[in-house]
Order: structure tokens, then C-alpha cells, then sequence
């Protein structure tokens, strides 16, 4: 029985939901926030267990099991030791997730914050992830490598896309000439507010070159009014207006005591000429250079991270940076693929670039 299905169904047999891991801004108004059973659970369970000699072991999700290990870590609780042994979730409970037995062991005063990873309940071998510059590392050994990489403030900050939750009315097809949004309607538009559209799947299918995708973009930036639109835009005032009901009935927290028609992830960035993109959700960094597609900049769903650039010389520059094998095995040390969002951006802006130019500088002038 899942959350979804027990408010389905009417049921108070649910705990309390507030931000109990203290997440603030945006992320305690996103995804980051999102609220689950099984580790809410199991954070109960950890909590009456701690100060005690005891064990805790339980189905769940690979990835609960790591958020568990991460909030342990947070909150600098006792944990004696900890294993997850990979099940097949498919074949014992027809479910197609990432699954494990958590073993967890507890006493009065270890802080042990790593967790041996088994491939199976009979395997013997395992690896081990843990706690590194207080991040949760995939692999701790690779890592080590290529530490000195690693920065709290890179310098540069990798962005997420548009987030607006309504694509029936902010988003379109280009056909004919005609701009058709989500319901199928042919509407009258001016360019003045629609920008070239990249959704995830384009990106990490490098469809890249061009689109027949596009995108209302309301704002220049978060909270600025939008009253303009009817003035600048009067076809595309008049149809906002008429597609009011779906914007006003956004369910999500983050549109309350904003202007009509708001949207989320834009800034000055959102509109520079380069950017370099990778979609979160597919299981590959494979980066994308993209310019601009007829004069205008492209803009990308939320499912996108990107770093942008007015200098299609540097923008080409760090292409190349990211895509080194340096670049490339620092995020790999970090990145857990089975993760629904394996690619984050917590991660994307870890990497020290103007170190990493250096480096590669130095690597290239020893080979002459």
C-alpha cells in the first residue's frame, strides 16, 4: 500500500507529514522534500534504537536505504555497522525497483558511516560506500583519486530547467506554422514570449540541432510581475487569460503568492546564446553543447541541468573539460545509477573546473 494509495482511498493511517529533514527554499518545496513511508519509518526505527545494542533489518528500496544512511550521517547518530544485500525485487514481489535487505547494527557509541554493499544474500564479496567530504560516494577508492577536484564552490553553477506544471498550455508543436499547445488547439501567438523547447529525452538523445518543441517563458525572472504580457504580447495576454483555470489549479506551493502565470527555474542564465546540457534521469553523462536555434536561446524542461555562456569559445572549452575521462570518472565515483534521478546537481557542482583545466594543461604539456 503505498502514500498515493492510502490518500486515494481516504485513509488517515498515515503519519504526519512536515519537513522533518529541515530541507529550506525551493527544496523543501520540491522534490527534494518528497515525502516516503519506508524512510520515515525507518528514521523511527533508528531513533528508538539509538544508545541500545540492537539490529534493524528491512525490505526496501536501494535508494531509501542510502537516504537512510545519509540521514544518520546528518544527524551524527549511532551506527555500528551497516549492509544492504540486493533482492530481485521483480521476481519475489513483481515490483521493477532497485531493492535490498538493510542490515543495520547499533550500540552506544560507534559513528561508522559507510555501508557494505552485497550483490546478493549469499554473496560474500561486496564494496563499500561511504562518507567523503560529506558526501555519500559510490566509489570510495576512485574517488580518492581524483579528490583534489572536489570543491564546495566550483565557481560555476550547473541550473536546472523551466519548471512551470502545466504543459498543456505552455508548451507546443510548431506545425505549419501554426503553434498547437497540449490539447490539441491551434493558437495564435507571438514569438515575443516563446523560446526553442529541449525536452530530457532531446538532450540525452542528442536530438539537439533543432526543434518543432516550444515553450512559454512568462518571466525573466522568478517573481517578476507578468502584467506586461497583455501590453508586449496582446495574442498571447488574451490566451493565458483563457488557459487561466489550469495555471491558477497548479497544485505545487512554490506558485502561491507569486504573479498569474508564474514559472520556476529562469534567471539571466536562461537566456545567454551556449549552454551545456545532460538530462538527470538517463543513466550515461553524456554532456551537450547547444547554441542557439534560430536566434533565439533554448530553453529546457526541468528535467535538465545546464551551464550557460555568452562565449561560445569558452562554453566549447568546458565541453571539452566535462567530457575529459578526469571529469568524467569524478562524477562516476559519485553518481548512483539505479537512483530515479541519478544525475544531480549537487553533483554537477562539485567538480573544480578551472582545477581541472590546469590539470589537463599540465597532463597535455608533459605528453609534448
Amino acid at each position: 500500500m503505498t502514500n498515493s494509495q492510502q490518500g486515494t482511498i481516504g485513509s488517515d493511517n498515515l503519519p504526519k507529514k512536515n519537513n522533518f529533514q529541515s530541507h529550506i527554499g525551493l527544496d523543501a518545496l520540491t522534490g527534494k522534500s518528497n515525502f516516503d513511508i519506508s524512510e520515515w519509518m525507518l528514521i523511527q526505527a533508528v531513533q528508538w534504537l539509538q544508545n541500545r545494542n540492537a539490529d534493524l533489518a528491512m525490505l526496501c528500496k536501494t535508494s531509501t536505504a542510502r537516504k537512510l544512511l545519509s540521514y544518520i550521517n546528518s544527524k551524527k547518530l549511532n551506527l555500528a555497522s551497516c549492509a544492504t544485500y540486493t533482492i530481485d525485487a521483480k521476481k519475489y514481489f513483481g515490483a521493477n525497483v532497485d531493492a535490498c535487505l538493510l542490515y543495520c547494527k547499533f550500540d552506544s557509541s560507534s559513528q561508522n558511516y559507510f555501508c557494505d554493499v552485497f550483490s546478493s544474500l549469499h554473496s560474500s564479496e561486496c564494496h563499500r560506500i561511504g562518507y567523503q567530504k560529506n558526501l555519500l560516494i559510490k566509489d570510495i577508492d576512485s574517488f580518492n583519486k581524483l579528490s583534489s577536484l572536489y570543491a564546495v564552490h566550483s565557481g560555476v553553477k550547473w541550473r536546472s530547467g523551466v519548471k512551470h506544471d502545466c504543459s498543456g498550455v505552455m508548451e507546443f508543436r510548431k506545425i505549419d506554422n501554426l503553434f498547437v499547445n497540449g490539447f490539441g488547439e491551434a493558437v495564435e501567438l507571438e514569438e515575443t514570449y516563446l523560446f526553442p523547447l529541449f525536452k530530457g529525452s532531446d538532450v540525452a538523445q542528442n536530438r539537439i540541432n533543432a526543434t518543432d518543441r516550444y515553450i512559454l517563458v512568462t518571466q525573466k525572472f522568478i517573481g517578476e510581475s507578468t502584467e506586461n504580457i497583455k501590453t508586449l504580447a496582446p495574442k498571447t495576454g488574451r490566451y493565458l487569460e483563457k488557459c487561466g483555470q489550469y495555471l491558477d489549479n497548479r497544485k505545487s506551493k512554490i506558485y502561491q503568492n507569486n504573479p498569474r502565470f508564474s514559472i520556476f527555474g529562469v534567471g539571466d542564465y536562461s537566456f545567454q546564446p551556449w549552454k551545456i546540457a545532460i538530462c538527470g534521469l538517463y543513466k550515461k553523462l553524456d554532456f551537450r553543447l547547444i547554441g542557439e536555434i534560430a536566434n533565439k536561446p533554448a530553453i529546457f524542461d526541468d528535467t535538465v541541468y545546464f551551464l550557460s555562456f555568452d562565449s561560445e569559445r569558452v562554453a566549447r572549452q568546458t565541453f571539452e573539460l566535462l567530457n575529459s575521462s578526469p571529469a568524467i570518472n569524478f562524477y562516476s565515483s559519485m553518481v548512483f545509477w539505479d537512483e530515479k534521478r541519478p544525475i544531480k546537481s549537487s553533483i554537477l557542482n562539485c567538480l573544480n573546473l578551472a582545477l581541472l583545466a590546469d590539470w589537463e594543461y599540465l597532463t597535455a604539456d608533459a605528453r609534448r
